[in-house]
Parts: structure tokens; sequence; C-alpha cells
């Protein structure tokens, strides 16, 4: 052990020495957080269906239509969207379809954005790289005893906790004021930063037995450990020196990809509000 030690000393000290000075022949990269255009509700905030809007309205797509062309001043080369790898071949259809003028847009946003922004600059493929987390096996097995009092105690944790008025919830305003409006809101890097607190209480910190870790190693594989895995897979697409990266995800991940992004030596994260100015 003490050899191995030693070892990742002297392997950090070489990659320190070695890394690339800051700036140099990092990659732009925009990330766009937005609500989820087509509301699955599958993620921990709910929209009541009254409460939801259909993008596919006229003056809804004359809105979107603003925001491409306002993304478009970015002048992206390579666009990720929030797919899982398993669907590239079928995004891929379907967006070859729609450049032949063979299929009409669905309301995700992965579509709406990032279909017509894609042809809108001749690029030839969006990239998925979703993912989700992996836990550890006493959570997993935690997960798969949903009969058991301990799943219980711990489902009961999202809706019973004392750190209620704690959590950061801003009021949707796409009803109201429309997408873009929104989009500032959830963009707004305070935003960003506070909806990460979100994850820090509540089930975090649930314990099944005091002073054990089931809230923490439960957050630790359902968020931190699958926003790290979509960091991986952005780092997998192929990219040149002279790419400009946009990433369109649900705004929550960006309380840690854009982390991830502005601690990288690999890219440099630019400032989204300047492109959702109307």
């Amino acid at each position: 052990m003490k050899k191995l030690f030693c070892k990742i000393v002297l392997l950090l000290g070489i990659s320190i020495l070695a890394l690339p000075v800051v700036g140099q022949d990092r990659i732009p990269v925009l990330t766009l957080g937005t609500f989820h255009f087509n509301f699955p509700n599958l993620d921990r905030v709910q929209v009541a269906e009254a409460d939801q809007i259909d993008v596919l309205m006229p003056k809804y797509q004359a809105e979107i239509g603003n925001l491409v062309t306002k993304l478009a001043e970015f002048k992206p080369t390579v666009i990720l969207i929030e797919r899982q790898p398993k669907m590239q071949n079928r995004i891929d259809s379907l967006y070859g379809l729609y450049l032949a003028g063979k299929y009409e847009l669905k309301r995700g946003e992965e579509e709406q954005i990032g279909f017509r922004l894609a042809k809108m600059m001749g690029i030839s493929k969006l990239y998925c790289v979703d993912e989700w987390g992996e836990h550890y096996t006493r959570i997993a097995d935690l997960m798969d005893r949903e009969d058991s009092e301990e799943y219980k105690g711990f489902e009961r944790s999202f809706e019973e906790h004392a750190d209620s008025a704690m959590v950061f919830d801003p009021e949707d305003v796409f009803k109201e004021k429309g997408i873009i409006a929104e989009l500032k809101v959830l963009n707004k890097r305070e935003n960003i930063q506070k909806s990460l607190g979100n994850y820090l209480i509540g089930p975090f910190k649930y314990e099944s037995s005091p002073y054990d870790y089931t809230g923490v190693d439960f957050e630790s594989g359902r968020w931190f450990n699958r926003n790290l895995r979509i960091f991986r897979n952005i780092q997998r697409v192929p990219v040149r020196s002279a790419d400009r990266i946009l990433v369109i995800f649900g705004a929550g991940h960006l309380n840690l990809l854009n982390y991830f992004f502005e601690c990288s030596p690999e890219y440099h994260l630019v400032d989204t509000s300047q492109y959702l100015e109307q």
C-alpha cells in the first residue's frame, strides 16, 4: 500500500508539470440548460398538466426560431444532446429524415433546438452523451427491496424531511413570459449553483442506521456518478482544436457539468447569457 501511494504521488507530480498553459487550445463550450419541452415528468421537478405549454403552438415556434438564430451566433460545430449513446442510431436516422424533409420535429428540445440548429449550421450529426449513474452494491440492493422497511423509510425521506424550506425551486415563468425568459432563469449562474444544494439536503442526510451513509451513497450514484459519466461521454466525442461545442441538456445537470467544464484543461466554458438576449 505504501509503494502504491508513493507511485500515485509521483504520477500526480509528473502530471502537474505536464499540464498545458491555461487557456491554450481549449475547446469553447456553450451549455444551454433547458426544461424538458415535452414534459415527461421523469425528473425531480414535476410540472402539472395545467401548467405546461405546447411548444408546437405558433408563438412558441417563433420564439424557438429566434432562440436558434441567437445560438447560431456561437457558431457551434459540435452539438451534444441528452440522449444515451445507445440511441445514437435512432437519432442519426431521425435527423437524416429531417434533413431530407421527411420528418416533422417532435416536442423534445433535442429536436426543436438541436435538429434545427444543426441543420442551420450544416452539422451532419448530433452526439448522444447522456448516461445513468452506478450505485454501490448496498444501495442497488436497497432499491431492489421495495417491500422492506428500510426502503420505505428511505422513500419517505424524499417528502418528509426537515430541509423542505431550504429546497431551491424557482417558479416556472414559461407560461407567462415565454421560453427564452425561462431559459434565462435556468441558466443564471447563481441559480445553477443553488440547484446543486438540493442534492446535499433531505435524502442526502438519510441514515438507515445511525451514522451510516445511505443517503450520501445514493446521491453519489444517482447524481454525482451520473454526471461524471456524462462528462466522460463528452470527452469521447471526437473534436478538433477549431471545434466549438454546444451542450443541450436539462438545466439541473449544469450544476455539475458547468463546474467540470470550468475545471477542465480541455474546455473553455462560454457565458450562455449573451445568447439569450431577445
